[in-house]
């Protein structure tokens, strides 16, 4: 065998395992170790080269920026249980309710506020489901709308910053976090603008799916309701601007005078805070946040050891070249790359999940790119859109799974009146899915969407730039001869003694 016909074979043995459902962090690692043993035994490289091994995942683990992953998945746990989506759901569906589609918009709404705020999607879906679904279903909402804009605003938190799949982003094209953040604004606002739109079309078209809520359903009103809102609102908006502003990550903001890693530890303790004046703090609440993080955590890590043991056999064996060439002949130049890659990682998605596409084809994918001449934080963000969809294919999109489970939950308590299919919930989630996709679309051909909040690169044209020399001074004489720098000047005449002046003359002058 050639070693040119290997990282096909690879390519092809990484999509197996990957079918077969075994965890993929393991079944990277033993595909990696297989091949390398197998390619040092073809003499493709030296044994040598298996060294690089523990250097790498060292770098891995001593990675400052992968560090903000725990603050932010520890913010967001902590967020998750201490209320705060119980009371602006609440609110948020008493200021909107009466309204054709309100309950609608209100999920929409809090799901980009939490978003913004907790950055994960399992407690999002799971809190806005138990919430919402019960009087969804009690106001003659239609349960296909209601199932697909729950999981939707649950999925919109991969998007908004201050989102983890962004960090890992950033990190695997090698740019800066901020930057990701501040292109990633764009693309989820109009993302919860569609889906606004859409809820207003469904509303005209079928008004019998997504009626309002009787007036005399509301148990505030006036400056109570607007109260109990801005109470929400208001600290939200706080933590996020101190979080995502103190790194740089906000529109307009040019600098930043903290890393990711301190912006996520300041988030850790904001929400400390938020639960604090929630009074939900307690030692329970702590225990499962910090549950949840570590196990997040060890999951990232390991699927990024995983992935770093395939991806250096697969450099090893010119992997990169074949995937360069066969990228970058596709038809179309950018666009007709852009939209391949898309519609790779769209099928990918049926099967992984947004970290395993990240760390095991962004690395392939983002080289291409760069040699192509497209902007790393536009191709980011773009995919980042992109992979929204990871959970919300049926059959195996992990807001479905969460859904279906609260939903069970729900019905066995009696907070539902009947069962929710799973027909119900797959069919629910297509339009939802086909919304996404036309964001990708408009993230391709309008790239404005993400670059409009990005720091302005200052061009330098080098043909007019003018090279200025200081004008000479006249130095004093050092007494050392440039030219022989060994030899001394002679000793200067002393000065002659000045004649002493006239009796009688003013001696100044």
């Amino acid at each position: 065998m050639q070693m040119e016909n290997f990282a096909p074979i690879m390519f092809a043995g990484l999509v197996v395992i990957m079918l077969i459902g075994f965890p993929v962090a393991f079944s990277l690692a033993a595909l990696g170790l297989f091949s390398g043993f197998y390619a040092i035994e073809m003499g493709w490289f030296p044994a040598g080269f298996m060294a690089n091994l523990p250097l790498n995942v060292f770098g891995i683990l001593s990675n400052e920026t992968l560090l903000a992953i725990p603050f932010f998945t520890l913010m967001g746990a902590v967020l998750e249980k201490c209320g705060l989506a119980e009371d602006m759901l609440d609110s948020m569906g008493q200021l909107f309710g009466p309204v054709r589609g309100g309950l609608g918009y209100s999920v929409i709404i809090v799901g980009f506020i939490l978003g913004a705020i907790t950055g994960t999607v399992a407690g999002q879906v799971i809190a806005m489901a138990m919430i919402s679904l019960p009087i969804m279903m009690r106001y003659g909402y239609n349960m296909r709308y209601s199932t697909g804009v729950l999981a939707a605003s649950g999925t919109i938190t991969q998007l908004v910053p201050p989102s983890l799949v962004l960090i890992v982003m950033a990190d695997q094209l090698g740019t800066d976090v901020g930057q990701m953040y501040k292109g990633a604004w764009g693309p989820s606002i109009l993302q919860v603008l569609i889906f606004a739109i859409y809820t207003f079309l469904v509303g005209r078209i079928r008004p019998d799916y997504v009626p309002g809520v009787p007036a005399s359903a509301r148990t505030l009103s006036g400056w109570a309701l607007w109260g109990k809102c801005l109470r929400g609102i208001i600290p939200s908006a706080i933590l996020i601007f101190a979080v995502l502003g103190s790194m740089g990550g906000l529109p307009f903001m040019d600098h930043a005078i903290a890393t990711p890693t301190e912006a996520g530890a300041m988030g850790a303790v904001g929400s400390l805070i938020l639960a604090a004046i929630h009074r939900r703090l307690n030692w329970q609440m702590l225990k499962e946040a910090m549950d949840g993080t570590m196990r997040l955590t060890a999951m990232v890590v390991f699927i990024l050891i995983g992935s770093r043991m395939f991806s250096l056999v697969f450099q090893g064996v010119d992997g990169a070249k074949w995937i360069e060439h066969m990228l970058s002949g596709l038809p179309g130049g950018q666009i007709g790359f852009l939209i391949a890659v898309n519609i790779f990682v769209f099928f990918l998605a049926f099967f992984l999940d947004f970290f395993e596409i990240a760390f095991i084809i962004l690395p392939m994918l983002g080289p291409v790119a760069a040699k192509l001449g497209i902007d790393m934080v536009w191709f980011g963000v773009l995919l980042c859109v992109n992979m929204q969809t990871s959970f919300m294919h049926p059959p195996f999109g992990f807001a479905l799974f969460y859904l279906r489970g609260i939903a069970d939950t729900l019905f066995k308590n009696g907070a539902l009146p009947r069962k929710i299919e799973s027909r119900d919930i797959y069919l629910g989630a297509v339009p939802w899915v086909g919304l996404q996709l036309l964001l990708v679309g408009i993230v391709i051909f309008f790239p404005q969407t993400v670059t409009v909040f990005l720091d302005k690169q200052v061009v330098v044209d080098v043909d007019k730039v003018q090279l200025e020399m200081p004008a000479e001074q006249n130095e004093p004489d050092s007494g050392v001869n440039m030219e022989d720098p060994f030899s001394q000047k002679s000793e200067p005449e002393a000065p002659a003694t000045p004649e002493a002046p006239a009796p009688g003359s003013d001696s100044k002058q």
